[in-house]
């Protein structure tokens, strides 16, 4: 169905155009973020140790840039005590000082009588904003995701131009929605996508550096993990941000919110062992903090870029409904620091003068500004290049995992997993191939991890790149490999991450983003395409009017072969 209704649609342009300009709500363009105004015109150099606009004794003596030749590490981050700022109700503009309450506050039920001679005031009518809201289309919005964030059926979602059913919608057109939803988190945008997910923005970013200019308790830390050995505090963040496909400059920035680690040294026992806030016994030292951290920015980030979430619930256990015009980095911040806090709490890191945000553009400059030169990360024009099913032909295989966690087990449900249809249960050798389902560039190996570089061009955060876990290390393709379409890259196992049995787990990025195996993108192996099922891991391949259904089972309804006749 075309949503095409241009007589309607003038009378409620007109409408809304009044109450949203008006309001100054959602009449606002995605490029043009509210926290940023387009008037800048110098932009805010890059450097480790920008100085601070505060008036407390300890943080007026920051004043030394490591860049420029300061001996002395210092804390910009920790230690911080901004003043809140406002959940919105769809429109909200002033700063109150303290968050609106989120549930409907409609006073004592108790029914009050005039007495005898009592003057009767005339009754107060409260007038309802029924105007539909003007939302400009973001960049990977699609019709099904809008209509759920927005709390609306994609029928009643109306423009002057076709919108796709299925593919992603033009960033910037028009969409007339109804306003159904109540109180929300803000709408200001807090961070591009490309300062979130490890895009070509970060490319050029030389960690290392950085942190060594930086010259804090980070520059001299070590740490240690059975899959990658000992490592250095910058290499262990750069090391988890590649892998979780994170910008490292956003976990720089969230260990010096936290514990100063960047420019200065912990100040208690507690910074020491929880660098990144989350003190937990089992999340002890700076690995696990990350992954925990990565893991959180993940489940933010995609589960809002999906529509498989609307709401986030503070450490109290208070909620909150997402603003619907967030983009998706925005609801990944959102979404971490809540994990950390209670709403006021919440609200003072990420909206006050002195929270998070600033604090990240003091590192690194205006993101804003990088993300110009590299948004949108997905194109309207973006399609998947052809890719085989990843196994020789007239071997059964079995899909043994329907969309799921890319990297953890939550965040993007971007990977398939395929068994090699062995008879023997469990972790056992096989001598069944995994074969590359593009050419491309073998651009970083590891326990079980193969990475493949369509475009050639060495980066894993430009353009496709194909994730493939779980390749034995024996026979495995070495670094550096050019491979062609079918090429052989090793034996799938259980090595490289958890695993109860052989498999093979493969997964796409484009310019950095995990993208969905069921979406506007859908993954696509030689014509079969995947599709969701009701919880992660479930799920089908269909083609043609054949379907195959995921099980850890091996059942015959989870067979499926590349056959002659296949790509």
């Amino acid at each position: 169905m075309i949503h095409k209704q241009n007589g309607l649609i003038a009378l409620l342009l007109l409408a809304g155009l009044c109450t949203a300009c008006a309001s100054g709500g959602y009449w606002i363009p995605p490029s043009s973020p509210q926290n940023l105004a387009d008037s800048k015109t110098k932009q805010i150099e890059e450097l480790p140790l920008p100085a601070l606009n505060t008036k407390t004794s300890q943080e007026e003596s920051i004043s030394n840039n490591p860049v420029s030749g300061s001996d002395e590490p210092q804390n910009i981050g920790a230690g911080y005590n901004p003043t809140p700022a406002p959940f919105s109700n769809d429109e909200t503009e002033s700063l109150p000082e303290e968050p609106l309450p989120l549930d409907d506050q409609s006073g004592s039920s108790e029914q009050s009588y005039p007495q005898t001679g009592e003057t009767i005031p005339s009754a107060e009518i409260a007038v309802v904003d029924s105007s539909p809201i003007l939302y400009y289309a973001q960049a990977a919005d699609s019709l099904p995701v809008v209509a759920t964030r927005f709390g609306v059926k994609a029928s009643e979602i109306n423009s002057n131009q076709e919108i796709p059913q299925t593919g992603f919608i033009n960033p910037g057109q028009l969409l007339i929605i109804p306003r159904k939803l109540g109180e929300t988190t803000s709408s200001e945008k807090l961070l591009p996508d490309s300062e979130v997910v490890f895009s070509p923005s970060a490319v050029n970013f030389d960690i290392d550096d950085f942190v060594k200019q930086a010259g804090g308790y980070l520059s001299k830390h070590k740490d240690y993990t059975r899959t990658t050995g000992t490592l250095s505090g910058a290499r262990m963040v750069l090391h988890t941000a590649k892998e979780n496909s994170i910008n490292p400059r956003l976990l720089l920035a969230l260990i010096e919110y936290h514990s100063g680690w960047i420019y200065g040294e912990p100040a208690t026992r507690e910074a020491e062992l929880y660098p990144l806030g989350i003190e937990f016994e089992t999340e002890r030292y700076l690995y696990n903090q990350l992954v925990w951290t990565l893991n959180q920015l993940s489940i933010g980030y995609y589960a809002y870029r999906e529509g498989r979430f609307t709401e986030i619930t503070f450490k109290d256990g208070s909620t909150a409904r997402l603003a619907p015009d967030l983009n998706a980095g925005t609801a990944a911040l959102q979404y971490y620091f809540a994990q950390l806090y209670d709403r006021q709490e919440w609200t003072e890191a990420l909206y006050s003068e002195n929270g998070f945000i600033n604090l990240y553009e003091r590192m690194f400059g205006d993101p804003w500004e990088r993300a110009r030169a590299v948004e949108p990360l997905y194109p309207i024009s973006a399609h998947q290049p052809p890719l085989i099913l990843p196994f020789e032909r007239n071997w059964t295989w079995s899909l043994t995992g329907g969309p799921h966690g890319a990297w953890e087990q939550d965040g993007a449900y971007a990977a398939l997993d395929f068994g090699p249809g062995i008879q023997t249960p469990g972790c056992v050798e096989s001598g069944a191939w995994v074969l590359a389902a593009s050419d491309g560039l073998v651009v970083r190996t590891g326990p079980g991890l193969v990475v493949l570089d369509l475009d050639g061009d060495g980066h894993e955060s430009t353009g496709w790149v194909l994730i493939y876990l779980h390749v034995a290390s024996d026979d495995r393709i070495p670094l550096g490999e050019w491979v062609a379409t079918g090429d052989k890259l090793g034996h799938p196992s259980c090595e490289g991450g958890h695993s109860t049995g052989t498999h093979l787990h493969i997964a796409r990025k484009y310019n950095g983003e995990w993208v969905p195996a069921d979406g506007p993108l859908p993954f696509n192996l030689g014509g079969w395409i995947a599709h969701n099922g009701e919880e992660a891991y479930q799920g089908t391949l269909t083609r043609a009017g054949q379907s195959v259904t995921a099980c850890t089972c091996s059942n015959a309804k989870s067979f499926i072969t590349r056959g002659d006749d296949d790509p």
